[in-house]
């Protein structure tokens, strides 16, 4: 469509050259002799730009950029004035004006300013545009998808958000069960008041009911004075409890009273207090297994899980990897003040081989460590670790048998212990000759270097590179 011009001036050669111009230009313009009639006009028909004289009769141009300006704060705006009066189109700029030009004319000056503003104009209409549909199809509160799983759990969020329902979020550790929290708290009405997050399988179970409700001072050993709990810390907004699978029997009897009473009672306290929160909780286990070995209430079960959203494991949704791998790597960069710009197609092919048995969580950690060690512009497989980029190393760490106790474990030192591993075998397959140990991983030298100093086994000159 051809951009739409406003001309106002009241002197009728200007507008008659300033239309002939815009029309051999590609341009739709339309003139006005005054600031009044301009007001009228944009009431019938909209303008891309509007070129405005400065000094007018009737009303100014300084005056009819203030009223355009209440009407559509974001209509690009271009000021005429005359030579000599530059310091109040200078005030015009100020105002909101895109830019000014001078009379006389400088006819490729004008035609410049004018392709420059419509530019400018069009490219910030493009990015609002691109950000919205960014925010609408991948990133929801820091949520990124494609998949059909992750369109599902985004209708969820839009529709739960709206309301004050308790909502049970279950799947496996790292799969982003707290992003999808925050999503469905900041999302609704309630983005203004509290979220508060608790990790119910990090307070130990003499301190819970303290954290949970609160404590008058006295109460116990060590309540030197009144402390509030989660529960009042969230009032009017959202209380979070993360792993309420670890959530210990006698804290789960008074967790099920604050929600359906609301009301919850502080450690020593004979008075309630009430409360008005909405909870939602998350969990890795399997509750309704809990509840048939009678670990976990079945009446409190049904109080939390009115409205369930499960969170499906990386491996169930490979299609969003290279999404996520390279909202990591913008991240990343960021964070560490890099430059990688890109992941190559086959480290991507490499990354959607590997089953993730740390979900997204373990992506991002060999995003985050990818960056960190690449030393080019573009990440490629060897730049991956050996348990990514390797059929070895996939095995292995599809294979390893790693049990995840109550006490969690270190996902750092795992992977570490997995990598060097690959590493002894990698060099004594090879003979001890690091050069062939490096093709075997399918790594480079340095990076062989690198990871053979990183775990003691033994340092690597560039002589080593003579080896065969």
């Amino acid at each position: 469509m051809k951009s739409r011009i406003l001309v106002v001036d009241d002197e009728e050669s200007i507008r008659e050259f300033l239309e002939i111009m815009l029309k051999k230009e590609g341009y739709e313009p339309t003139t006005v002799d005054d600031g009044k009639e301009a007001v009228d006009m944009l009431k019938k028909k909209s303008f891309d730009l509007i070129i405005s004289d400065l000094q007018m009769p009737n009303m100014t141009g300084i005056e009819l950029l203030r009223k355009v300006r209440e009407q559509d704060p974001e209509m690009l705006f271009m000021m005429i004035t005359a030579f000599g009066t530059s310091e109040t189109a200078v005030e015009a700029m100020k105002l909101g004006a895109y830019d000014y030009i001078t009379k006389p004319f400088k006819i490729d000056e004008v035609r410049i300013n004018i392709a420059n503003a419509l530019r400018s104009r069009n490219l910030e209409f493009e990015n609002r545009t691109l950000k919205k549909e960014l925010e609408k199809e991948y990133n929801f509160q820091n949520l990124v998808g494609n998949s059909d799983s992750m369109h599902r759990i985004y209708e969820l969020i839009k529709r739960v958000s709206q309301t004050p329902t308790n909502v049970l979020i279950t799947g496996e550790s790292g799969t982003g069960k707290e992003m999808i929290a925050k999503a469905i708290h900041f999302n609704g009405p309630l983005k203004d008041k509290p979220f508060v997050p608790v990790n119910c399988g990090a307070i130990p179970e003499t301190l819970m009911e303290s954290e949970m409700f609160g404590h008058k001072k006295g109460s116990f050993t060590g309540a030197v004075a009144d402390k509030i709990g989660m529960f009042e810390v969230a009032d009017s907004g959202t209380l979070f409890l993360d792993e309420i699978g670890e959530l210990p029997p006698s804290i789960q009897v008074k967790l099920l009273r604050a929600i359906q009473e609301r009301v919850i009672r502080r450690v020593g306290a004979v008075d309630d207090t009430p409360v008005n929160v909405r909870i939602i909780a998350a969990t890795n286990r399997d509750l309704q297994d809990m509840i048939e070995k009678q670990e976990f209430r079945q009446d409190l079960y049904y109080r939390l899980n009115v409205i369930n959203i499960h969170s499906p494991p990386l491996r169930e949704r490979k299609d969003d990897i290279p999404l996520l791998a390279k909202f990591f790597l913008k991240k990343y960069n960021e964070r560490l003040g890099k430059q990688v710009n890109g992941i190559s197609d086959e480290a991507i092919y490499m990354l959607r081989k590997y089953d993730y048995p740390g979900n997204v969580r373990e992506l991002e950690n060999v995003i985050e460590r990818t960056v960190a060690l690449e030393g080019g512009a573009t990440i490629l497989p060897e730049s991956l670790p050996p348990m990514v980029n390797t059929p070895s190393g996939r095995k292995l760490a599809s294979t390893h048998k790693i049990e995840i106790t109550e006490e969690g474990i270190d996902l750092d030192k795992v992977m570490g212990q997995i990598e060097k591993e690959l590493l002894i075998k990698a060099i004594h397959a090879s003979g001890g000759i690091k050069k062939r140990a490096a093709k075997l991983l399918s790594i480079t030298f340095r990076s062989m270097r690198y990871r053979a100093e990183k775990y003691n086994l033994g340092s690597i000159s560039d002589d080593d590179l003579d080896d065969e």
